[in-house]
């Protein structure tokens, strides 16, 4: 059916007392009093219904482009395809009632958009086969703008998504997805991957507004030999694969770039994939014990050193490792590996085992030798300056305490410090005495020099 076929239809349902051929006639003097050359069947069909008191929509295109989109349009029906989706979130409104929301980023060859599915069409069955790259059509859906003046496309009761299996010229995930070193400040929307450099950890955190969060963080090395750090927020570690080893490629699909602290950074939200696009089963992993505490929640810490001087973050939410102490050598399987950082629980096996493994001298680096490049590094050090401790506050307006104190051996000198509870490793420690530390990481500081920072893995052993 045309266009004119379905808008003459429209008419004749909500004029009734109208034949076909009374408004087959209104047109046609409608054109005739306009004059010729101005108006098409379809238009003098605008304007009679206008004068019989009614106002007809245009019916959507079958396949507009998102960048034709604006607020207000309604039945807009879309051919795309899907970049990422968030899960469903439940919300409360004035009222007291409560209703879901998810959002899912959809795009085609111009342009992306995000898309929200309230109440029952959050819950859709269909949405859990819905992956990025798949082709959807997007019908009856309507468009407003947020509170940012973004357009949004809004799938209501009147709406639905279909996934659909045709041939399209709206390109792939993989056609669109860049290497990391090619990101620019600004870059909105979209796909890139890279090596893994170093570490994936997860955190829980607080913010200012006191809300609970998450994240997961890690850092890409691009084809130029230079990483980026990637923050996605939102992400639960159960999202994640139990093995994430160092050195694999992975992607990030639906991420932005934006600078920070001169730094240029990506980030993502919960909707953001994580691709590992190589993957292994979990190993048993031989290490040498060189240092163990426990943290807050009486979760035993351990930074172990394997035979190819690879350092291991190991923490032991079951504390089967009670028996276990340093110099001591053990074999595990862990539950999980994201790169050297190993997780034991009461399912993970752990034995000791005899091995000749690099000793702790074996492991040191000089200080002149230090580059703030996101390694760990274990260092000998006589005490220059003598700890000093000081509360700062941070951009939240939460309150840490930091100490500092001042370190060298004979190469350079160095400021090492700890935040929080590894500030009181450093506390019992006095000017001249000699130390072994091991599993510090090294970060740029004032002035441009670098720093030495404990973690929550780092250990401090007095020489004399």
């Amino acid at each position: 059916m045309s266009e004119f076929e379905t808008l003459l239809s429209k008419l004749l349902e909500m004029k009734s007392d109208l034949s076909r051929s009374d408004i087959e006639n209104l047109i046609a003097k409608k054109k005739e009093k306009i004059g010729a050359g101005y108006l098409t069947d379809q238009g003098a069909l605008f304007l009679v219904a206008s004068d019989l008191g009614i106002t007809i929509s245009e019916p959507p295109k079958s396949e507009i482009s998102i960048k034709d989109l604006h607020a207000g349009a309604k039945e807009v029906t879309l051919q795309t395809r899907v970049l990422n989706v968030s899960p469903k979130k439940q919300f409360s409104r004035k009222d007291g009632s409560q209703f879901y929301l998810r959002n899912m980023t959809v795009y085609d060859k111009d342009s992306a958009v995000i898309v929200k599915l309230w109440d029952d069409k959050a819950n859709l069955p269909e949405m859990s086969n819905i992956s990025p790259g798949d082709l959807i059509k997007i019908i009856k859906a309507y468009v407003k703008s947020d509170l940012n003046g973004q357009l949004t496309v809004n799938i209501g009761s009147g709406s639905s998504i279909e996934r659909t299996e045709t041939t399209s010229s709206i390109p792939s995930i993989d056609s669109i997805t860049k290497d990391v070193s090619d990101l620019k400040e600004g870059d909105t929307n979209v796909v890139v991957s890279g090596i893994l450099d170093g570490p994936v950890t997860f955190s829980e955190f607080t913010n200012f507004k006191g809300i609970p969060g998450t994240a997961i963080r890690l850092r890409l090395k691009g084809n130029n030999g230079n990483s980026l750090r990637a923050v996605l927020w939102g992400k639960n570690s159960s999202e994640m694969p139990k093995v994430i080893p160092s050195g694999t490629r992975a992607r990030l699909i639906g991420v932005k770039a934006k600078t920070n602290q001169q730094e240029l950074e990506i980030h993502g939200n919960e909707s953001t994939t994580l691709e590992i696009q190589s993957q292994k089963q979990v190993e048993p992993i031989v290490v040498k014990i060189l240092s163990a505490m426990k943290n807050e929640n009486e979760q035993k810490m351990i930074l172990g050193v394997d035979k190819q001087k690879q350092l291991y973050n190991i923490i032991d939410i079951a504390n089967i490792t009670e028996t276990f102490s340093q110099d001591d050598i053990i074999e595990c399987m862990p539950s999980k590996m994201y790169g050297n950082n190993l997780t034991i629980d009461s399912e993970s096996f752990v034995r000791k085992v005899e091995d000749n493994l690099p000793s702790l001298s074996e492991l040191r680096t000089r200080i002149v030798n230090i580059k703030p490049d996101n390694n760990t590094y274990c260092i000998e050090a006589i005490i220059l300056k003598a700890p000093e401790r000081r509360n700062v506050q941070t951009k939240t307006g939460e309150t840490i305490t930091l100490s500092e104190m001042y370190v060298e051996d004979d190469t350079a000198q160095i400021w090492l410090k700890g935040w929080r509870n590894q500030a009181r490793l450093l506390d019992e420690c006095s000017i001249g005495e000699i130390i072994s530390v091991t599993g510090v990481t090294a970060k740029p500081g004032l002035e441009g020099r670098t720093e030495l920072f404990l973690t929550p893995y780092s250990g401090i052993k007095k020489k004399n």
